[in-house]
């Protein structure tokens, strides 16, 4: 068994709770920028004084509406600047916040809005609120809903009901919260079954805000400090970031879709970004195809692979086991961050510094390849259990490969059987009215994260994979999928990897096409486009696949290594129901639906 722990380093007042972090930062600087909201095209921006008027104003309508606090409200929106409002307002007005993700189906919300007990929904727009009204006629009583945008918003008309409730009453129901008590049910993404409602306290948020920006000072802490926003306020990470930019003061943007985020990234120019791995994954096979289809494939590679040599060359300085990057090979990447670079960082906005990268591992060499042109990836890790963000790799002293330090008030602890078990600030105090999962989910104060990992002597993490993922096959071989998953998914004929071989005489995947990444390589090669039906039997697509499953296999063991592969028909996708919104695969689901395919690899 080992341990690392790091030290708390801020706190909040007794009796205290997250709505006073709003609070200190209007005492600390009424007129700072907290938000830009983009409106025809142009960014405005929030003052704190502006923002904690409008979080009064609509905090006001639920007390009107005779929401009492401890309660819970759901939102089910896309991320925006009116999820920010509902969120804040909520907290002000005592109530416990409940996200719905976007894309969630009537039967998923039917469940949320059951289980949580929830008495008032927050609707998008009337897509939303439709499919919010069609679970409700399964539950046993209506409920009230309020549309967030449009001509006949429900935010408004709050807004005039609450002009009835005073200043006073407002800052004594603010002021009922502690630290102790629920913020937010937050739901499991049901990767594994069911969805469990996490209860996330005003602690888990505040003092997790607090103790990350005193962590981060050079991301945080910078002057001019600014970040958009477009991962799902639905998910616990993005929510922890938003509180922790508001802790930091730190300027956040919203992007509502990702046909929107390349547009927004070069007119916001935010300084540090939130990203999810596949999102890398995407820019990189992206630039290797433009770079291939216009005939720069040699040099895009050269470039690729002296940002790599780089970055591993400044790893093992701030490991302590090398000099850094020689002469020969800093020249060679001035060269490159001229020729290809430069360019690359654009499509992130031209000025980031740091982005941090979560929700599920993301391959050594991608994070390697973005470090070299200059885009830093802080690899962290986290749960909804942990309110996110339990580790993150520093500025200055990051360690690829590893998903970094325990932030501070956290205690990570490998078990015997290298489960990693949290302990701290951040861990929720358990899971709404379930008891069984709470008895199954701890043991001896430390949550069990179903990970398995390690520790190295200087208290960073890495993670090796799950526990109820790990395969092992027939012949007795422990097979962890996620680092050949990890490599194939860098082709970019490949969206999704899935390796299976759980009592099986050998490992086998199933590969499903990049819609994108298929377009672009059939176009390099001068071929006509192919459907995804077409192109999984097309001899040069398996061909070619076949060199991803090769390149995979040369991480691992023979005992190890992929002999067979199938390729999935279709796409797999949250509206498919094989994956979650963070992008997280629902590997149970995808093995149950693709059942004979399986049985096939082993005929």
């Amino acid at each position: 068994m080992r341990e690392a722990a790091t030290e708390l380093l801020a706190g909040m007042p007794a009796g205290s709770n997250i709505t006073d972090i709003l609070l200190a930062r209007h005492r600390q600087d009424p007129q700072h920028a907290l938000y830009a909201r983009k409106q025809n095209g142009v960014w405005t921006d929030v003052s704190t004084a502006e923002l904690l008027g409008q979080v009064s104003a609509l905090a006001k309508g639920p007390i009107a509406a005779g929401i009492r606090p401890g309660e819970r409200i759901a939102v089910m929106s896309r991320t925006r600047y009116e999820w920010t409002l509902v969120d804040l307002a909520g907290w002000f007005a005592g109530a416990v916040v409940v996200p719905v993700y976007e894309t969630s189906s009537a039967h998923q919300v039917q469940w949320i809005l059951e289980d949580s007990g929830a008495v008032a929904v927050f609707a998008e727009d009337p897509a939303k609120e439709a499919v919010v009204r069609q679970a409700m006629a399964r539950l046993p009583h209506r409920l009230p809903v309020y549309r967030m945008s449009g001509p006949d918003s429900g935010l408004a008309a709050l807004d005039r009901a609450g002009a009835a409730v005073a200043d006073e009453e407002l800052e004594r129901v603010r002021s009922l919260g502690t630290l102790a008590d629920p913020a937010s049910l937050v739901y499991t993404s049901g990767t594994t079954g069911r969805p469990k409602g996490c209860i996330i306290t005003h602690g888990n948020f505040a003092e997790l805000a607090l103790n990350t920006t005193e962590f981060l000072p050079g991301i945080l802490k910078e002057p001019g400090a600014r970040s958009l926003m477009f991962l799902p306020l639905a998910h616990v990470l993005a929510r922890a970031v938003q509180v922790i930019c508001l802790a930091a003061g730190v300027k956040m943007g919203h992007t509502a879709s990702m046909g929107e985020l390349i547009e927004d990234l070069g007119s916001y120019r935010p300084t540090f970004l939130l990203v999810v791995p596949r999102v890398f994954e995407k820019v990189y096979a992206t630039a290797q195809q433009k770079a291939r289809a216009g005939g720069r494939g040699r040099i895009f590679d050269a470039a690729a692979a002296t940002a790599v040599a780089y970055s591993r060359a400044c790893d093992a300085r701030n490991r302590g086991t090398g000099p850094g990057p020689g002469v020969v090979l800093r020249a060679r990447r001035a060269v490159f961050d001229r020729l290809v670079y430069g360019r690359l960082r654009a499509a992130f906005g031209g000025e980031v510094r740091y982005t941090v990268s979560g929700a599920s591992a993301l391959n050594p060499r991608l994070s390697h390849f973005f470090n070299g042109i200059g885009v830093p990836v802080l690899e962290g890790y986290g749960l909804t259990e942990s309110t996110a963000p339990a580790a993150v790799n520093p500025p200055g002293a990051n360690r690829i490969g590893t998903v970094g330090l325990p932030l501070p008030g956290t205690t990570i602890r490998i078990a015997a059987d290298g489960e990693v078990l949290i302990k701290g600030i951040g861990i929720t105090p358990g899971y709404y009215r379930n008891d069984e999962a709470n008895r199954a989910a701890f043991t001896d104060g430390f949550f069990r994260t179903g990970g398995l990992g390690s520790l190295d002597d200087d208290g960073y993490l890495t993670i090796t994979g799950r526990k109820k993922d790990l395969l092992v096959t027939a012949g007795g071989k422990n097979v962890a999928p996620g680092p050949l998953e990890e490599a194939l998914r860098e082709h970019q004929l490949v969206a999704q990897a899935v390796v299976v071989g759980e009592g099986r005489p050998y490992v086998a995947a199933l590969l499903g096409l990049d819609p994108d990444g298929l377009a672009g390589w059939l176009a390099a090669a001068g071929r006509a486009a192919l459907d995804l039906e077409a192109a999984a039997g097309d001899p040069a697509v398996l061909a070619e696949l076949q060199r991803a499953v090769d390149g995979a296999n040369r991480l691992v063991s023979r005992a190890e290594q992929i002999r067979r592969f199938a390729v999935l028909r279709r796409e797999l996708t949250e509206e498919s129901g094989h994956l979650t919104p963070s992008l997280k695969l629902k590997r149970s689901q995808v093995v149950e639906d693709f059942a004979p395919e399986v049985e096939a690899l082993y005929g």
